[in-house]
């Protein structure tokens, strides 16, 4: 449900609705009605969201830049050790390409996924941040997630963040042109 729509700015509160069913009202919306220039749009109370790169993909196929995070249960601790501080906390960006083919990058902070866990794929204790020796560097960005989505939500469920512009030039082409053939994120 819509709380605010001011132009540049959207509230939405997913009333404790599962995050997929939100995002895809909020998905949309939005290129039924996209910005003129950016927006940023907060969808509260809302959880599970999903695969994210299945958002924002949808956007950029419309022709915006996309950029989209969520957040999740506490999973992932310092690498230093202590309690679990943050969500895996997704971040995928989509970026339209004049050729169709958007590019679409979706990564988890976790070393492994939930549903992994759940499926039996990995061990709850693998559920740490990506990176290894750096995995500082994931669990940084895991956190500065989960705040950004908890300052804007109003932290006190679940939530989500997604900001889109239109795109003021065509970077993906020539990228695909520099990259040769090499798989790109996003590349089915």
């Amino acid at each position: 449900m819509v709380e605010i729509a001011e132009g540049g700015y959207e509230r939405w509160d997913g009333r404790g609705a599962l995050g997929y069913l939100t995002l895809a009202k909020i998905v949309d919306t939005q290129l039924a009605d996209p910005p003129e220039r950016a927006r940023v749009i907060v969808a509260a109370h809302c959880f599970p969201t999903g695969m994210l790169g299945y958002w924002v993909r949808r956007l950029a196929e419309g022709g915006l830049v996309a950029a989209l995070t969520a957040t999740s249960p506490a999973r992932l601790g310092s690498p230093a050790g202590g309690p679990k501080l943050a969500g895996t906390n997704p971040l995928a960006i989509a970026i339209p390409s004049s050729d169709g083919r958007p590019l679409v990058a979706d990564v988890s902070m976790g070393a492994v996924t939930y549903g992994d866990v759940i499926a039996g794929n990995a061990d709850k204790d693998e559920l740490v941040p990506f990176g290894g020796e750096q995995a500082h560097k994931a669990f940084a960005l895991a956190l500065g997630l989960q705040l950004l989505v908890d300052s804007l939500t109003g932290s006190d469920g679940y939530g989500a963040v997604l900001l889109l512009a239109r795109p003021q030039g065509d970077p993906v082409a020539a990228l695909r042109e520099l990259a040769a053939g090499v798989r790109l994120p996003g590349d089915k």
